[in-house]
């Protein structure tokens, strides 16, 4: 009985599990072909994005070169005189003028020399007033005589005439007629040797000799005025005093160096470019630079040279600007920041770094185009903050996805989450 019990409920169960699969089999039929539909009616739906646009901003500052600035003229102070400094009137790094005197040495002998010239002039100069006074009296003398021989002259014709008409009227003797004629002939001679004494005077200028004397004492009297000059040394241009050596009680060389005068207006402003920032200011007319302790007072410069060739010492690209210095508020010797490139020239297009979507060594973004996205290859440039640049690839004003990108493909239709 119990064994035939066990029989009847193994076949019952067999059954039961029978039927189950039997259903479960069927369920998996009817529900197969329903989930292709559900996941179709998912994937044509428009995916949800973000977008943002693409536009020009900064991606970085400026490029810049630490340049000097330094005088376009400077001329070294040398003294013209051997001697001691008395006095130093001007210090190191003042404003001088041109003219000024920077140093006083010294001049006792080359006044006492100039006191011996102006005696030698006086002299010379009294005796020259004095040589003048005579050939004036002597021109007067001579003037006198020579009126009075004419008269002489004049009467003793008369005289001859006379006697001539006297001979042939027979009151007088030819003896006579003889020494009124004696008489005339010596008259014209008195004449003649004051005339030729007069003209002797006019034509040697007896005086030559003590002009050229009063002269030559006058250049002496100079020579010596400007030796005594020469022991003021002076500024010989308009600019700031630098180097300056000279101390109260030394003694002074005429070949040595004592300092240097730097002009400040205009100034040169000079640096050494490597090659590649030297193609940055390649066809430039004028470069921006800023003192470091003041980065807002911007200013420009002309440039006036640039090296074509690489300077075989320096290994570099000499470049040199003029800058106008009116103020004179830029010191020769100082440095500024001189700007290779503009902001604007650091301007470029940008896209969050997150919008980009990275293939092995290739770079993709994806643009809005209508309800559709592109997929472009982009050419990536230089990183700022949260943004990339992007070389190529993109336009300015174009919207670039910014989120869910990474799920989407070419052609595929989004809708733009507000």
């Amino acid at each position: 009985m119990n064994n035939q019990m066990s029989k009847k409920s193994f076949g019952s169960g067999s059954r039961t599990v029978g039927i189950l699969l039997v259903v479960t089999a069927l369920a998996a039929g009817c529900s197969s072909p329903a989930q292709p539909q559900a996941a179709a009616a998912v994937q044509s739906q428009n995916r949800p994005v973000k977008v943002a646009a693409i536009v020009q901003q900064s991606m970085g500052d400026p490029k810049e070169q630490i340049a000097d600035v330094s005088a376009a003229v400077q001329i070294d102070v040398i003294p013209k005189a051997d001697g001691q400094v008395l006095e130093v009137l001007k210090k190191k790094g003042e404003l001088v003028n041109q003219g000024d005197v920077i140093v006083r040495l010294d001049a006792r002998d080359a006044r006492l020399q100039m006191q011996k010239g102006e005696q030698s002039l006086k002299g010379a100069e009294e005796s020259l007033r004095k040589s003048i006074e005579d050939q004036n009296n002597s021109r007067v003398d001579l003037q006198s005589s020579l009126v009075k021989a004419n008269e002489q002259l004049s009467n003793v014709e008369k005289d001859y005439n006379k006697a001539r008409n006297d001979f042939e009227a027979g009151t007088v003797t030819k003896r006579q007629v003889d020494q009124a004629e004696t008489l005339v002939t010596n008259a014209r001679l008195d004449v003649q040797s004051v005339q030729n004494k007069l003209d002797a005077l006019d034509k040697t200028n007896p005086i030559a000799s003590q002009e050229s004397q009063v002269a030559t004492a006058r250049l002496s009297v100079e020579d010596a005025a400007n030796a005594v000059g020469n022991y003021e040394i002076k500024a010989p241009i308009t600019g700031v005093l630098t180097d300056l050596t000279a101390e109260v009680g030394m003694n002074m060389s005429r070949t040595a160096k004592i300092g240097q005068v730097q002009q400040l207006d205009p100034l040169k402003i000079k640096a050494d470019l490597t090659e590649s920032a030297a193609k940055l200011v390649n066809n430039k007319q004028e470069l921006t630079f800023y003192s470091a302790d003041n980065p807002a007072n911007k200013k420009t410069a002309k440039v006036t040279f640039l090296a074509n060739q690489m300077n075989s010492t320096t290994k570099a690209f000499p470049i040199e600007l003029d800058l106008a210095n009116p103020d004179g508020s830029i010191k020769p010797g100082s440095r500024v920041q001189l700007q290779l490139t503009s902001p604007q020239e650091e301007q470029g297009l940008a896209v969050p770094s997150l919008s980009i979507v990275r293939e092995g060594n290739e770079a993709f973004v994806f643009i809005l185009n209508g309800d559709q996205v592109e997929k472009r290859a982009v050419k990536l440039g230089r990183v700022k903050d949260a943004f990339q640049e992007v070389l190529e690839g993109v336009k300015a004003g174009e919207s670039v996805v910014v989120s869910g990108q990474h799920q989407l493909k070419n052609g595929q239709k989004v809708e733009v989450a507000k």
